[in-house]
């Protein structure tokens, strides 16, 4: 089975739970176990450097990374330049009308921009079954 990391804002993810909850169920129709690091964690505000060991240890793991940048984060952005360094494929999502960003472009193998949740899910699936991600 493949494994997808998902790169979201902490701070932000409540915003984006349709779209996180969609995912999920469309990566496990797809076979791909897509790890959501910050629903699956929980550091406190002390235990900063074993959060970013473990992120880099479940980074390691997967086969490709989804970084969600809608909203601007800095945690996402060292996420990227990690799994870019370890020579994952890099998927950008963001919706259409926020703030692009050229650091996540310029390590990312492929952008994702979407109107809503379910323009994600559609494009998402149609992505997932392209040759970069295949789960057969």
């Amino acid at each position: 089975m493949k494994k997808a990391y998902l790169a979201i804002s902490y701070s932000n993810r409540k915003l984006f739970d349709n779209e996180v909850k969609n995912l999920v169920e469309l990566f496990k129709k797809k076979n791909i176990e897509l790890l959501v690091f910050v629903d699956k964690y929980n550091f406190k505000e002390n235990e900063e450097k074993e959060m970013m060991k473990t992120a880099f240890l479940e980074i390691d793991k997967c086969d490709f990374m989804i970084a969600e940048l809608t909203t601007k984060s800095i945690g996402v952005g060292i996420e990227i330049g990690y799994a870019y360094a370890k020579e994952k494929p890099i998927i950008y999502l963001r919706k259409k009308d926020s703030e692009y960003s050229t650091t996540a472009s310029g390590c990312s193998t492929d952008i994702v921009i979407y109107k809503n949740e379910f323009d994600l899910m559609e494009t998402m699936e149609t992505f997932l079954n392209s040759e970069l991600i295949d789960s057969n």
